[in-house]
C-alpha cells in the first residue's frame, strides 16, 4: 500500500512538534532542561485529586462518572467556570461554556470552524507553536498580527484574497494576551483595545488563548479581551471574542480539561464538532476537576505562583549575570517563560544541538514559534520545573556556550 497516494493534502502541513520531541530529553537525568513548558509535578494537588476520584467513584456518583454524557460538558464544572469568568469581567451563563479535552482541542476545533483552505489567520510573531500545529491542518495562510499597524482593512483583505486566488479571507486574530507562550510578554489594555478595533474593522473573530492568565506574579491585572469586548457591545452574545481557558497550568494537565467561553451561536457549532469527534470529554476527569477546583483552586494557585515567581526571579538574575553583551531577554510578570534573543548570526536550532552535546542543557529554539520559520536567533526558556541549583548551573552553561 502506497499511503502517499491516498493521503489528504493537509498532511503536508502537519509536522512533529519540536516541543513534544524535546520533552523526551527529560528522561535523560544528566540534562538540565528548560525546554518543556510544563507544570512542576511536585506541585500537583495529589491528595485532593485522590479524594476527588474517590468521591467520583462512590456509589452516589459512579454511574454518572462512567456513563456517556452530554457533549457540552459536566454541568457543575461549567457552573463553577461561570463564576470564575464573572470575577474577570465576563458575565455569562452555563450555555456559554463548552468543555474540551484541554485548550489544545479548542484550538483544533476553532481552526476547523473558521478556516477554509487559503484563508488567513493573523497570529502574533512569534506565537504558540501548538496553535500553529492545530491550525496547519486546515491549510491557512498566516499574517502577522500587529494591532497598531496602519494597514487598511481593505488592504489586508485584498492581500488575503490575492494569496489564495481570490477566494481567501482574513478569518481571525489569535493571541495570548497574558504571559504569552513563548515570550512571557503581556499585551497592554491599549493593545487589547487595538486588537478589537482591528478585528471590528476587518469583520473577524478574536481567539483569546488564556492558558496562563491565572499565573500573574507582579503588576496590575489587565482585563481579558473578552471582558473589553463585552463592555463595548453590551453582552457576551454580541461579542466576536472566543476565550479559551485551561486547568492544565493551574491544577494538572494530565486530566486534559479545558473550556471555551463564547456566544451561544459559537458554542452550539463547537458542540456539533464534539459530537462528531469524541462525543464528550471524559466525565470522570471533569468531575474530579470540579471537586478540586471548588475545594482548593484559589489557595493552590497562590501556592504555585509563589514557587514559580521565585524561579522566574532566579532565572532573570542568572541571565543578568551570565549572558554576554548583546543578548536580550524578556522580564515576564507571570507565566512560565522567558524569551531570549541572541546575535543574528547564531542559529539557535544549531545552538541547541551543541548545548545538548557539549553542555547537557536544553531549551526550545525560537524559529519554531514563527509561522514562517524565520528569526532563528531566539530561544525559549522555561523555569517552571527547575530548582535554584539547576537554574544557576544551566544558565551558566548556556552563557559559556554563547561566549564560545
Amino acid at each position: 500500500m502506497q499511503w502517499t497516494d491516498v493521503l489528504a493534502t493537509r498532511n503536508s502541513r502537519m509536522k512533529a512538534s519540536e516541543i513534544r520531541e524535546l520533552l523526551k530529553l527529560l528522561d535523560q537525568p544528566d540534562i538540565i532542561s528548560f525546554a518543556g513548558g510544563i507544570p512542576d509535578p511536585a506541585l500537583f494537588p495529589t491528595e485532593t485529586f485522590a479524594k476527588a476520584f474517590e468521591n467520583a467513584m462512590s456509589p452516589e456518583h459512579a454511574a454518572t462518572a462512567l456513563q456517556y454524557s452530554v457533549s457540552e460538558g459536566y454541568k457543575p464544572l461549567r457552573e463553577w467556570i461561570v463564576g470564575e469568568m464573572a470575577k474577570i469581567g465576563v458575565p455569562c451563563d452555563v450555555d456559554n461554556i463548552f468543555i474540551t479535552s484541554g485548550s489544545q482541542q479548542a484550538l483544533d476545533y476553532l481552526g476547523k470552524l473558521l478556516i477554509s483552505p487559503g484563508d488567513t489567520a493573523m497570529v502574533t510573531w512569534p506565537t504558540y507553536l501548538g496553535a500553529l500545529g492545530a491550525f496547519n491542518a486546515y491549510e491557512p495562510r498566516y499574517a502577522r498580527l500587529d494591532p497598531f499597524s496602519n494597514a487598511e482593512p481593505a488592504t489586508l483583505q485584498a492581500e488575503a484574497a490575492a494569496s489564495s486566488g481570490g477566494a481567501g479571507k482574513v478569518k481571525f486574530s489569535y493571541l495570548s494576551a497574558d504571559f504569552a507562550n513563548p515570550t512571557g510578554e503581556s499585551l497592554s489594555q491599549a493593545g487589547r483595545e487595538a486588537v478589537l478595533d482591528q478585528a471590528e474593522a476587518l469583520g473577524i473573530a478574536v481567539i483569546e488563548d488564556a492558558a496562563y492568565q491565572s499565573l500573574r506574579f507582579d503588576g496590575e491585572p489587565v482585563p481579558p479581551i473578552m471582558a473589553l469586548d463585552i463592555a463595548r457591545n453590551g453582552g457576551i452574545e454580541n461579542t466576536r471574542t472566543i476565550y479559551c481557558g485551561s486547568f492544565s497550568k493551574t491544577l494538572a494537565p494530565g486530566l486534559r480539561v479545558g473550556w471555551v467561553c463564547a456566544a451561544k451561536d459559537v458554542i452550539g457549532r463547537l458542540v456539533l464538532m464534539k459530537q462528531a469527534a469524541d462525543l464528550h470529554s471524559p466525565t470522570l476527569s471533569q468531575m474530579a476537576t470540579n471537586y478540586v477546583a471548588r475545594a482548593i483552586f484559589d489557595q493552590h494557585v497562590a501556592k504555585i505562583k509563589s514557587v514559580y515567581s521565585g524561579r522566574r526571579d532566579r532565572m532573570l538574575a542568572a541571565l543578568d549575570r551570565e549572558m554576554p553583551a548583546g543578548v536580550t531577554f524578556t522580564r515576564p510578570e507571570g507565566g512560565m517563560f522567558i524569551w531570549v534573543t541572541v546575535d543574528e548570526a547564531i542559529n539557535c536550532a544549531e545552538l541547541l544541538a551543541r548545548a545538548v552535546a557539549e553542555q547537557r542543557v536544553a531549551f526550545v529554539p525560537g524559529g519554531a514559534f514563527y509561522a514562517d520559520g524565520s528569526r532563528l536567533n531566539s530561544l525559549r526558556l522555561s523555569y517552571s520545573c527547575a530548582n535554584d541549583a539547576q537554574i544557576d548551573e544551566g544558565i551558566a552553561r548556556i552563557g559559556r556556550l554563547l561566549r564560545a
